[in-house]
């Protein structure tokens, strides 16, 4: 089996360690631990009768939940299959408009996404230990993702504002952005109105832990929307998932806890990464870090499975980073105790 180019693949991983996939203990995959809700279950069976008719093509509910979440108006939302469904028509769009800066290192799909319709495309590597970063400002197309992924870089509202006008379209892409609390959080969303070329992605599949169910929405100018809708195919989101996502946006309670949970758990984790001979952690504002390690990162995550049965993420997907990096995902204190404690048997040293 080829190693995975995303995530969260832990069928392959089990073979490697020679175990049932339920064993293992995955950091490679930035899911929200506490994900999903409670109530979760209990609705979806409750809603089990939406698998036998057509969903609604408009999806009026799910738009008007997101729509009022973000205070705007239904038709400023989209809603796809999944994050990485609806990149694939944002990278339609950018292609149009000549050549297209992407952030990099840059998520997998973002490559992808641009490459399928031919974009012309200038790398522009991300300087992501300054505090402070200077977008360019040079047309065409722009995108990035806000907290940057896998660096977990948080770009302000103000550096983004900063270059807006200079791009004919610039597409962020803010999967993690929940995870900050409203006090830190640098959407883009409040701008839009002021700025018909920006295009926002958001996933429900990272803060609620839903990666198998794919939900994801756009908001944008609805000029872009009904170009975008014009584009898909129809019936993108399945009846449980559109339900569901109707009520999710409005726990505000889990959406609580989960910041409580980020605030406490990852500082500990940061720093016993930082105390290992070896590796070195960049800070972060998403529930990620990457880290620079001396062991090339596949045979790191080599040992980690056969010895331990814990996954992280190599960076080899990440042409800018390669094998000195791996990322691994915040999770519950007992678990990253111990991932922790498995790298500490590792020795943190090359052999």
């Amino acid at each position: 089996m080829q190693p995975p180019r995303h995530g969260g693949n832990r069928l392959w991983a089990a073979g490697l360690a020679g175990c049932d996939p339920e064993a293992i203990l995955d950091f490679s995959a930035n899911l929200n631990p506490l994900a999903p809700p409670a109530w979760v279950e209990e609705m979806l069976r409750h809603h089990f009768h939406r698998i036998t008719p057509y969903p609604d093509p408009d999806y009026q509910y799910l738009r008007r939940a997101i729509a009022t979440f973000h205070q705007v108006e239904p038709e400023w939302v989209w809603v796809g299959n999944g994050a990485a469904h609806l990149l694939t028509w944002l990278g339609r769009d950018l292609a149009a408009t000549g050549a297209v800066t992407l952030v990099t290192p840059a998520f997998g799909d973002h490559w992808r996404a641009l490459q399928a319709f031919g974009a012309e495309i200038q790398p522009w590597r991300l300087p992501w230990t300054h505090r402070e970063v200077a977008l360019p400002a040079s047309g065409g197309g722009l995108v990035l993702s806000n907290p940057h992924n896998p660096t977990g870089y948080l770009f302000s509202q103000a550096q983004l504002t900063a270059v807006l006008d200079a791009w004919d379209l610039v597409v962020i892409d803010e999967s993690f952005m929940d995870f900050l609390p409203p006090e830190r959080e640098q959407s883009l969303i409040p701008f839009l109105p002021r700025h018909r070329n920006l295009v926002i992605l958001r996933s429900f599949t990272k803060f609620y832990g839903l990666a198998g169910l794919r939900l994801g929405y756009v908001v944008a100018h609805p000029e872009r929307i009904r170009r975008y809708r014009q584009w898909d195919a129809p019936w993108s989101v399945n009846g449980l998932a559109a339900v569901l996502g109707e009520r999710l946006l409005q726990d505000r309670a889990f959406q609580q806890r989960t910041w409580d949970w980020l605030k406490t758990h990852y500082p500990p984790l940061y720093q016993g990464l930082s105390l290992l001979p070896g590796l070195e952690p960049y800070p972060s504002a998403a529930n990620f870090i990457l880290v620079k390690t001396a062991i090339p990162a596949p045979e790191l995550q080599r040992r980690l499975l056969v010895n331990h049965r814990i996954l992280i993420r190599d960076t080899l997907s990440y042409p800018e980073l390669g094998p000195g990096y791996f990322r691994v995902a915040v999770r519950l204190a007992a678990e990253n105790q111990q991932l922790l404690a498995a790298l500490r048997g590792e020795g943190m040293t090359p052999e």
